[in-house]
């Protein structure tokens, strides 16, 4: 995906076992991180950084959500145990993360099918004017630059 596309549309289950779709964001910015796996230490300071500025994008009126191909059990867990007051959601088809770009074949451990590092913002009307898609689970999304677009 690529700024001046349109978000490709999606339901997925919330750690709270609801569903959740991008038109239930309609009206306002939605800032999107992919994320590869719940409690492993990139993914977690990955979230953990947008819990710790929540509420810069709060007062922004942009809302935060992450997906992983993780269970939505283990994604409740992950949340509870990080204190993290955005939706997790979970993408275990890979449909999603696939629909965005934002997908490994493989990854490590010989593992198949994984969400890949990805950072995206959506604007009120659903086009994406953000998109960030790593090369290496190691790195982490431009905090900073995800900001300054949220802010406008």
């Amino acid at each position: 995906m690529e700024t001046g596309q349109k978000a490709p549309d999606f339901t997925l289950f919330s750690s709270d076992l609801k569903p959740v779709s991008l038109d239930d964001y309609t009206g306002r910015k939605l800032v999107i991180h992919f994320f590869p796996m719940a409690f492993t230490g990139v993914c977690t300071a990955q979230l953990c950084t947008m819990r710790d500025s929540f509420g810069y994008y709060e007062g922004l009126g942009a809302d935060v959500i992450g997906i992983s191909v993780d269970s939505p059990f283990t994604l409740a867990k992950f949340k509870a145990e990080n204190n993290y007051q955005f939706p997790l959601l979970s993408d275990f088809n890979k449909e999603v993360s696939q629909a965005y770009g934002a997908f490994y074949d493989e990854f490590v451990f010989n593992l198949k099918g994984v969400s890949r590092r990805a950072a995206f913002v959506v604007d009120e009307n659903q086009d994406i004017i953000y998109a960030e898609v790593l090369e290496s689970a190691k790195d982490l999304p431009d905090f900073a630059k995800i900001q300054e677009v949220v802010k406008g």
